[in-house]
This record gives C-alpha cells, sequence and structure tokens, in this order.
C-alpha cells in the first residue's frame, strides 16, 4: 500500500484538519477583536483616551479583556470539539 493512500485512508487527518480550521477560525477572530479594539478606540489624540484601571481604554479592550476572551473561547472549543486522537499506528506490524 502506498503511502499516499494511507494517508487518505486515515480519519486522524480529518480529525486533525477540522482542529486545524478551528484553530485558524480562532486566530482570525483574535486578530479581529485586537485590531478592532486597538485601531478603533486608539485612533485618537492620546490627550482624548479615556482610562480603565489605569490603562488606556484600547489597550485595556483590546489586550486585557481581548486574551480573557480567547482563553475562554479556546477552553470553550477545546472541551466541546476537539477530540483525542491516538499517534499510534494501527495496523503496521514491527
Amino acid at each position: 500500500m502506498s503511502h499516499e493512500n494511507r494517508f487518505d485512508n486515515d480519519p486522524r487527518y480529518k480529525v486533525a484538519n477540522r482542529e486545524a480550521l478551528i484553530g485558524a477560525g480562532l486566530v482570525i477572530f483574535n486578530f479581529i477583536w485586537w485590531f478592532a479594539f486597538a485601531y478603533g478606540l486608539g485612533g485618537k489624540n492620546p490627550s482624548e483616551y479615556t482610562y480603565v484601571f489605569g490603562l488606556p481604554a484600547w489597550f485595556f479592550y483590546s489586550c486585557v479583556v481581548g486574551f480573557i476572551v480567547m482563553a475562554v473561547l479556546v477552553t470553550i472549543v477545546v472541551k466541546k470539539w476537539f477530540v483525542e486522537v491516538s499517534f499510534d499506528e494501527e495496523g503496521d506490524e514491527t
């Protein structure tokens, strides 16, 4: 059996591909969140900034809140949609 055929028939690759796409979606969401708050609120003159807990609002929402949102999202996604996959090769005789 050729290596290419083995890879196409292995269900682990379908799982890995799905999880990689979910991870890429989370990265894109994180970038959009960060960019929207950092440049949306941070595009003003610094004398016009508002502050949250002593930090500029743009930084607080893009970096602090963004980190918390992403940590929660990643935790939920991993618990609900990621599955454990064995790395043992099935069917190979040693």
